[in-house]
This record gives C-alpha cells, structure tokens and sequence, in this order.
C-alpha cells in the first residue's frame, strides 16, 4: 500500500486529510510539525508528501529543501499546503525543490486528482532510479572488465608502472606492453575521442587486435606499419565517427634502441641522467594525423638511444589539460617539469605525479581520462 506523509500543525487538517485519503485506499502517516515530519519521512520512505508551508519551527518550504535533498528520499512527491497564491511565493516553493501546491481552502476533487498525478510522477521517478542504479552497476562492471585487460605493473628487465583513471566509470584511453619475442618489447598508448562505452569499445577492439597480433600483414616490430594498418582498419564511417590519438613503441634491449611513431598523440617525454640537476629531456614525437580520420595518412618512424637510468613517460592529453584551481589551464610544460624533478626518485615516482595532478586539477573528477605510462631503465 502506498504511504503518503501529511505534516501540518493544525489537527483539523491532519484529520479532514487522513480521512479523506484513507477512503481512497492509502496508508496515512501524520506529523504535526517539520521535525518530526523528517523524522517519519526518514523512517517510512513516503511516495507523497503534503506539507503545510506556514509552521512553527521548520516551515515547509526548509522540510522540502531537506527532504529533496536526501537521496533516500529525493524522489518523494513533495506538495505544499499554503493560502499564499502569488506568483513569487511559487517560486519561492519551486526553487526548494516542491513539485506541486494545493491552495487552501481544500477542494476535494483537486487534492485527490493532485495526489493521483503525484504518485503517478512518484513510481515513475523509483523506476528511473532504479534503472539508473542497474545501468551504474553494470558500467561499474563493466570498468573492472576493462581495467583486468590492462597489463599488470612489472619490474624485470626494468620496472613498468601505470595509472589509469577514466573521467567517468568508463573512459577512451587504452594501454598495453608486451614482449614481441625475446628482446623486442612494444608498448603503446592510445585515446579515443569522446567518453564512456561509444569510446571504450574501439581501445578494446585495438588492444585485442596487437595484443593477438590478428592483423597478419603488419610488421609490429615497425610503428609506422602498425599505426598504417590501425588506419586502414579503424576509418571512421557513417557507423563509426570515432577516431583515436597513439603513441607505439618497439625497444630493443640489447642495443637499448627504441623505435617509435605517433598518430596525432602527446609526445613521449624521455628523462635521461644520473644527476637531477641537469637531466637531459627529449621529447619523442612523429608527424601523423589520428587514426581513422583519413585512409591517406601517413605515419613514419624515428629513433633513439636510450641510456642508462632513463624514465620513459608515455601519456594521454588527459595528464596535462587539467583545469586548476585559479581557472586556469595547465600545460605540457608543466607536466615536464613535474617529470623532472622526480627523475632519480626511487620511492613510487608514478603515485607522486598522481597525487600531483589529483591536487592540481580543481574538481572532483577529472575532465578528461588520464593515463600515464613509466618504464624505468635503471
């Protein structure tokens, strides 16, 4: 049986409301003020609340703001009782969040119609909440199927770290890194334009595909090739118009050379020196337009040297373009000298920058998926 909540100081109301809506068929609850009006709404869930505006203590209009924001109870139907009529005093209610208001004197007929609209509007309202709550809980799942494919951070022949943390439950950026044979190691990072499940779905797609190595007639061990054949296959089309930034590197390990090549992405930043007072910094970047934006582009390698007690960063633009506190946009430049100053740090460098950037950016969540990549060859 549905509840409705009646709060009104005066007793005569409280009666002439109870009896007239428990004739037609539902369960009154009655409190003749704001206090204990939260108080029963906590503790019974109400679909509907009629509540006087004009009352000692709390009036209605500071019940309503209460009740609407309560998540537990948000989606109660909250109707104020008031003789005020005029258009100020209505908005006065609205902005508090009331959804409906019967003038007294009371007509029957009216509150009854009202009640009815409202506890139609009520179950509507539960059952959005509840398909919202189904959708997040299956995103959520979603996020963790995404986040197991991801590799594990590891520290032979040298350490791989990462972070990842998607805007929303689920995010476009993607990474991976593994050992084409014995000595080659290939590592890329890419980003999918836009948000949630529309971009999540083509970085699986990419990681599955190198990952299985499925596009046979690419030479992995060539960027350039990779990024040529992820073109060929990912082109957008009047189904797909999404397209993705990359970064693809292959290292060999006994020469400790790395050939790379980038498709419209964040250049690498490569941190080379034992001293950190004068680090040698190398941005590793190629020209290339993103993936799937044009089946004529062309992708082309370049390489470098990589010495001892290096720190390569390969990261998404979601690590920089973060709004800080005073408005304003941070820059690459400043993700540099972040980079910088840590080289030679040994204690979790990785989880400093991230604290750095969590700090930095000026609201709950970040705007954009952020990922960060970090091989230490040390």
């Amino acid at each position: 049986m549905l509840q409705i909540l009646v709060i009104d100081d005066d007793p005569t109301i409280q009666v002439f409301l109870k009896r007239l809506l428990e004739k037609q068929g539902y369960e009154v609850i009655t409190a003749c003020n704001g206090e204990e009006g939260i108080e029963k709404a906590i503790a019974y869930h109400p679909a509907l609340i009629i509540c006087d505006w004009i009352m000692p203590g709390l009036n209605g209009l500071e019940v309503c703001n209460y009740i609407k924001n309560d998540p537990n109870l948000s989606t109660s139907f909250f109707i104020l009782l008031t003789s005020l009529d005029s258009v100020a005093d209505r908005v006065k209610g609205l902005d508090a969040g009331a959804d409906d208001f019967i003038t007294k004197p009371i007509e029957q007929n009216e509150l009854k119609a009202r009640v009815r609209a409202g506890l139609r509007l009520h179950q509507l309202s539960r059952d959005l909440q509840i398909q919202k709550q189904l959708l997040e809980t299956e995103l959520a799942q979603a996020a963790e199927y995404v986040r197991s494919l991801l590799p594990l951070p590891t520290t032979e022949p040298f350490k791989i770290n990462s972070c990842f943390i998607p805007s929303r439950q689920l995010g476009g950026d993607c990474f991976d890194y593994y050992w084409l044979d014995d000595d080659y190691l290939a590592v890329y990072l890419l980003d999918t334009a836009g948000h949630g499940l529309r971009a999540t779905l083509p970085s699986i797609s990419v990681l599955n595909l190198l990952r299985s190595r499925a596009l046979k007639s690419l030479n992995y061990y060539q960027p350039s090739d990779v990024l040529r054949g992820l073109n060929e296959t990912f082109q957008i089309d009047y189904q797909n118009d999404k397209y993705f930034t990359i970064w693809y590197g292959v290292y060999h390990k006994v020469t400790q050379q790395l050939v790379y090549a980038s498709a419209g992405h964040p250049p690498a930043v490569l941190v080379s020196g034992k001293s950190p007072k004068n680090p040698e910094v190398q941005l590793l970047r190629t020209p290339g337009m993103p993936v799937g934006m044009f089946p004529e582009a062309k992708y082309v390698d370049a390489c470098c040297q990589i010495a001892d007690f290096s720190n390569l960063y390969i990261f998404s633009d979601g690590a920089y373009e973060i709004t800080k506190t005073d408005g304003t946009l941070w820059s690459l430049d400043g993700l540099i000298q972040i980079l910088v100053s840590i080289q030679n740090t040994f204690d979790c460098p990785l989880e400093q920058v991230l604290n750095y950037l969590i700090a930095l950016n000026s609201k709950e969540n970040f705007d954009d998926d952020l990922s960060i990549l970090q091989i230490q060859f040390q």
